[in-house]
């Protein structure tokens, strides 16, 4: 099934889309990669949903990517004694460590990494933002505040800590768990939640040892301000735009968005843009028109991949909301102006074979017309490279290793095809004419590039660049 546009979609599964039929109509949809929320699924469910996906892989023939999104630090307050209070802008209010219930005057706060981490002058706002403290005295047990903003707060409400970097690492006991039965579940990719410095990266890292790719979610000031040391240190990124609208202002997160996304095409990394980019179709079959322009805006941009998340995981309309998602990605790739944006973002290469390789193959692909740029990559690689350039030309991915090609389901324009290893260089070439007619994207007669790295099976090494004709058979006439 050849997509007729490059950007990805992302979609959550959930009540709505559980089934393996509902997943099969998802994919036929526009579905690319599969999100898996671990905030809502348990492991038995988890393991049933990534057999579901691939039986429905299996019968299509086509790799599909299972993203799996770990829950990370849920932090609340404690409960009240009367459900809720009502507060006073002015007035004093207090997060401690008594277990106590709460009143109008003081709260238990259960994360004793928060009341040792906050200073004075930092900002706590509860219930996404609704409510707005600033600590004006602290002792490492409790955290005397000011009221400024809001009025009403309840049992277990969220707490946001936009200048307050806490010491705790971004996994908690339930995401050690979760992370152990997700790769044990073979998932393509992992979302690490709540990431505020690089050094979050390094424990999920040492356990997952490459069994899958990680993905970075910035929805925390403090992960902007080191974005860049993130980006290095992950295998993708998420604008994860929800709290980041929260603890930052709501006027912020546009230019945001933008400079996340080009940082990751800078540095040859997947960027997925998340969080109500058609949220009124949870409800209603057809988006608002700022919603649309929302999605084409990401698409313009650039960006490797869209989510989709309580519109396809609980919403009334799963199949439309990836539907309309689809048709709006695909128009805007249509448009007069999109290339011309997309190449006026495109980045200076790096100083390495893999960027030139991949940067000629780009040039000449555009200069002499070629109907495909085929790259063969057995880690994914070469695939990324390739993407980075996003050459007006189609991509085809080819893996003889079906992970790599699940994982780079993620990635922009690549069209992924799991195919057998090849013996030589000229085993290589044929194979790509053969499947790239196959796939739909050549015809007897037409040139097409393709790129490796040989000697074959050897890791990072994208250092080859050769043009073929297609013969009458299919194969490489030359």
């Amino acid at each position: 099934m050849r997509r007729n546009r490059r950007v990805k979609i992302l979609a959550t599964l959930g009540p709505a889309s559980s089934t393996e039929e509902q997943i099969a109509e998802l994919h036929k949809a526009g579905a690319d990669v599969f999100r898996i929320n671990m905030s809502h699924t348990d492991h038995d469910l988890m393991r049933a949903l990534v057999g579901r996906i691939r039986n429905v892989e299996a019968a299509i023939g086509r790799p599909i990517g299972i993203l799996a999104d770990l829950q990370g630090p849920k932090l609340r307050v404690g409960k009240f004694a009367n459900g809720s209070e009502m507060l006073e802008i002015g007035q004093d209010f207090t997060l401690d460590d008594n277990p106590e219930p709460g009143d109008s005057t003081r709260v238990h706060l259960p994360h004793p990494e928060i009341l040792e981490a906050v200073e004075v002058g930092h900002r706590l706002l509860i219930d996404d933002g609704r409510l707005f403290l600033e600590c004006i005295e602290t002792d490492k047990r409790s955290i005397r505040c000011k009221v400024v903003a809001g009025s009403k707060i309840s049992d277990r409400k969220g707490v946001s800590l936009p200048d307050t970097t806490l010491l705790s690492g971004a996994l908690t006991d339930k995401d050690r768990r979760d992370l152990d039965a997700v790769l044990e579940a073979d998932v393509d990719w992992v979302a690490l939640s709540f990431i505020q410095r690089p050094e979050d990266m390094a424990e999920a890292r040492k356990i997952a040892r490459g069994r899958a790719w990680l993905l970075a979610k910035i929805e925390k000031p403090q992960a902007v301000e080191r974005l860049d040391e993130i980006i290095e240190l992950s295998d993708a990124i998420m604008v994860a735009r929800g709290d980041l609208g929260v603890e930052l202002p709501l006027e912020a997160v546009p230019g945001i968005q933008k400079r996340i996304t080009r940082a990751c095409r800078k540095a040859g990394k997947p960027v997925v843009v998340a969080t109500q980019m058609l949220e009124s179709m949870i409800t209603a079959p057809v988006p608002t028109r700022a919603e649309v322009s929302d999605v084409s805006i990401a698409v313009f941009e650039g960006a490797d991949a869209v989510m989709l998340s309580a519109e396809s995981a609980a919403g009334d309309y799963p199949v439309e909301a990836v539907a309309t998602m689809d048709r709006i990605a695909i128009q805007v790739e249509k448009d007069p102006l999109y290339p011309g944006i997309i190449f006026a973002q495109r980045p200076e290469p790096e100083a390495t074979g893999a960027d030139a390789v991949s940067l000629a193959a780009r040039q000449m692909a555009e200069t002499l017309d070629v109907s495909v740029i085929v790259t063969y990559t057995a880690t994914g690689t070469t695939g990324l490279r390739a993407s980075r350039e996003r050459p007006r030309i189609p991509l085809l991915a080819l893996s003889p290793v079906a992970k790599t090609a699940r994982r780079l389901s993620l990635a922009w324009g690549l069209h992924c095809v799991v195919t057998e290893d090849a013996q030589s260089l000229d085993d290589m070439v044929d194979k790509a004419c053969r499947l790239a007619v196959e796939q739909g994207y050549s015809r007897a007669g037409q040139r097409l590039i393709v790129t490796a790295g040989v000697p074959l099976r050897m890791p990072g090494a994208t250092n080859m660049l050769r043009i073929a004709y297609i013969g009458s058979d299919g194969l490489s006439a030359v």
